[in-house]
């Protein structure tokens, strides 16, 4: 809907900040994540440092929002045992959308692509000296359940509805897999009580400057996405494998903006003329 000219569009940068923050102070007090207070630093500093830097190297003003959602995010799924992989995650993460580029956006989830980035870099060295900590949220309905409802409140706020789809495609997935094992509802349903599954699917998979523009596009995108994970996760046996199949789904997007166009989204101007910011996630 149109915004009156003297009124500015709120941000939806700012829910996802809001959440994020809560997640983090709920898994520090409530949950016992190991997050070291350098790590924290650190994802801050990097991620706020490299966006400043990238601002002022295409002539723009500094811009911390997109930066403050990666640097959350990363402290609240990456793990290091080395301060310096802490640095090079966020660096990754934030640089990634000044440098990797397509159709005037960036082509990666910066904090799936720091992440993701780290753990090849990890694997090829050996060092197992980063990790994803996708058990810390454990699995029950009510953690499942206070994420889906901070994820509630952003969702519409940007354009959820690729959200709402990889939801349906992995959960018909799981059930389809334990129906061809034999294997009771009660397991597919224990597998989506997953706080982890939540946060990525609300918080990175949502990301509408990483996603297609069109609703069609999107519902193809959530599904290579969840057929990957579900491939990697059940077949080669990847507990990240959602992370690795969100990066290679994103290099499809240019493809699939192409063969259904659609409106690009952008985030609200701080100008004087009306502004269209989508409100419903099920809008195109």
């Amino acid at each position: 809907m149109s915004q009156p000219a003297d009124r500015k569009a709120p941000d939806p940068r700012m829910a996802q900040i809001a959440v994020l923050s809560l997640l983090v102070v709920a898994g520090l007090l409530l949950l016992d994540f190991d997050v070291r207070p350098a790590s924290a630093i650190a994802f801050l500093a990097t991620a706020l440092a490299v966006q400043a830097i990238g601002n002022a190297g295409r002539g723009e003003p500094f811009e911390p929002r997109s930066a403050l959602i990666s640097a959350l995010s990363l402290t609240l799924l990456l793990r290091s045992s080395e301060l310096l992989w802490c640095v090079a995650a966020a660096a990754l993460a934030v640089g990634s959308k000044f440098v990797l580029r397509a159709d005037g956006r960036h082509l990666f989830n910066p904090t799936n692509f720091g992440i993701v980035s780290l753990l090849c870099v990890d694997a090829l060295l050996g060092r197992h000296a980063v990790w994803v900590s996708s058990g810390q949220w454990g699995s029950g309905p009510i953690v499942a359940a206070s994420i889906a409802a901070g994820a509630c409140w952003v969702l519409p706020r940007v354009r959820g509805d690729v959200t709402l789809a990889f939801l349906a495609f992995w959960a018909g997935a799981l059930f389809a897999r334990a129906t061809w094992l034999g294997d009771p509802f009660a397991i597919p349903l224990h597998q989506l009580e997953s706080g982890t599954l939540f946060v990525f699917a609300a918080f990175m998979l949502s990301d509408p400057r990483t996603i297609p523009n069109a609703r069609s596009g999107r519902i193809v995108f959530a599904a290579l996405v969840a057929a990957g994970g579900h491939v990697g996760r059940f077949v080669f046996h990847e507990p990240d494998a959602l992370l690795y199949a969100l990066a290679l789904a994103s290099l499809s997007v240019p493809l699939l903006d192409r063969c259904f166009p659609g409106r690009a989204f952008a985030w609200p101007a701080r100008s004087k003329e009306n502004l269209l910011v989508p409100t419903n996630p099920l809008r195109v």
